[in-house]
């Protein structure tokens, strides 16, 4: 179990981190710390993409077609003691704690790829309105694949909402910082940062990063735990199923709400060391849970499915297979939030 120390303070642009990391190599690279969880090489990669090439991927749906719900969003802000989560689509979700408004990973591209010419592209599109948004006091950033971290979307909201802080894992701030943004920290796992009265830690994940040649995990990846105004929000970010969760919980927790990704997980032996499966994310749920017996276990919001083409499982599969383990687990039925695209919810 990671037992690096928790700090307090924050990096405001790249350098080298403050203590001698688990997860961080002597070649100047990051790697999860647990064993078995190294991402495929290139070889896999292209067995991967030759077996969906050959028909080993579900049709994706009609554009458009999956269950949606008009947004309630508190405009420009939510009052004292209502805390709302607004599923955007994909990994993006909007946040209102009180009167602290707060995105995860946004994505307003049609495409999620360096280029609007290929690679993946939306099924379902963002279900608020880029205009709609709120004022954005905090952007969370898990890692930098391009279906998390956006270019074009990032320079958006700078432009749109230039007093917006923005967290990023170690070492991704460089990106941000020549996309225009001008408040940008990076955090380690286990850091803190505070943010108009929230405390934002960064949480292990177990992933990898890359963003163009040669830069493979050469910037952190991680999750989110928000604590403000007396709630507790966990945004997972991207992640495998680790040995952690439990002590996420246990320092950051219990939580009000977790927002699990549920999605892209086949074909499993590519997928199982970056992505968890649905029975993986109801198991994290338990996780997360089991450090806090005593406390009402939090609103899980399914994330990360239904958005784009990534993998090769049907795209409206994962909501149905974590519903299906969620209740062969035994947990509560009100507990699990597979959202339509733009509903809101309480938490």
């Amino acid at each position: 179990m990671l037992r690096g120390r928790a700090l307090h303070g924050a990096r405001a642009g790249a350098g080298a981190l403050k203590t001698a990391s688990p997860h961080f190599g002597p070649d100047g690279r990051f790697r999860n710390p647990w064993p078995g969880r190294e991402p495929h090489g290139i070889r896999d990669v292209i067995r991967m993409l030759g077996e969906q090439l050959s028909g080993a991927r579900a049709p994706n749906p009609a554009r458009g077609s999956l269950p949606t719900a008009e947004p309630a969003i508190s405009s420009p802000r939510g009052t004292a003691g209502r805390a709302t989560a607004t599923w955007v689509g994909h990994s993006t979700v909007l946040l209102q704690m009180g009167a602290l408004n707060i995105l995860t990973d946004p994505i307003w591209s049609e495409r999620a790829s360096p280029v609007q010419w290929m690679g993946p592209r939306r099924v379902m599109p963002p279900a608020v309105a880029f205009e709609a948004l709120p004022p954005i006091d905090l952007v969370l950033v898990s890692h930098s694949h391009y279906d998390h971290l956006d270019r074009s979307t990032v320079r958006r909201l700078a432009r749109a909402h230039p007093e917006a802080r923005w967290i990023v894992p170690a070492r991704l701030g460089k990106y941000l910082k020549g996309w225009r943004v001008g408040n940008v920290t990076e955090l380690d796992w286990w850091e803190r940062a505070e943010v108009a009265g929230a405390m934002v830690t960064a949480t292990p994940a177990c992933h990898f990063s890359a963003r163009r040649m040669g830069d493979r995990n050469r910037t952190l990846w991680c999750g989110y735990a928000i604590e403000h105004a007396g709630r507790r929000a966990w945004f997972a970010g991207d992640t495998a199923y680790h040995p952690e969760f439990t002590e996420i919980s246990r320092r950051c927790g219990p939580f009000d709400l977790a927002m699990i990704p549920v999605g892209a997980y086949d074909p499993r032996w590519f997928m199982r060391v970056v992505h968890v499966d649905p029975a993986e994310a109801v198991r994290l749920y338990q996780d997360l849970v089991s450090a806090h017996p005593a406390a009402a276990g939090p609103l899980m919001l399914a994330i990360h499915w239904g958005t784009f083409r990534l993998t090769s499982e049907p795209m409206d599969e994962p909501p149905r297979r974590t519903r299906e383990c969620w209740k062969a687990a035994g947990l509560q039925d009100d507990r699990l939030w597979t959202a339509r695209f733009g509903e809101t919810g309480p938490w």
